[in-house]
């Protein structure tokens, strides 16, 4: 697990508070690129590799998202979700699943287990950025690069 802030110009100062987002991915090429994007939209980020953590991370770092593959060993992201959603200090945060389970039967198992949104892979930079404003934007005031 790291925390990544993400670097922003002298020139550039933004005015508003960047979100922290908790990433949860197994694959290193998967979870470099998603870090990349994060960084691109202006957020901080947590990364971690497995799911044993996540709900110790999440209820420590209070991120405003969380992205959450579903295939993960040992706790998949279906089961991580239902945790997430019953302990009160992260039932409120948006989870996101990112996953290449892309049938209509998935993606029904994936919302009725309490994710809020889902993002197929591979995704593009700018479906994770309609994802994150929707999410975060209305609750937050944060307006993404």
């Amino acid at each position: 697990m790291y925390l990544k802030h993400s670097l922003t110009s002298d020139k550039k100062q933004r005015p508003y508070q960047q979100p922290l987002i908790l990433a949860v991915e197994d694959n290193d090429d998967n979870l470099l690129l998603m870090g990349y994007a994060l960084e691109s939209l202006g957020c901080r980020f947590i990364c971690q590799s497995d799911s044993i953590n996540t709900l110790v991370v999440a209820k420590e770092y209070q991120p405003n998202l969380i992205m959450l593959d579903i295939l993960l060993p040992s706790i998949n992201g279906i089961e991580m979700v239902r945790y997430l959603k019953q302990e009160p200090l992260t039932c409120h945060i948006p989870v996101v699943a990112v996953t290449a389970l892309a049938s209509k039967d998935d993606r029904d198992r994936i919302f009725k287990a309490g994710f809020d949104a889902y993002l197929s892979k591979p995704y593009m930079i700018d479906e994770l950025e309609v994802v994150i404003n929707r999410l975060l934007c209305p609750q937050l005031e944060i307006y993404l690069a």
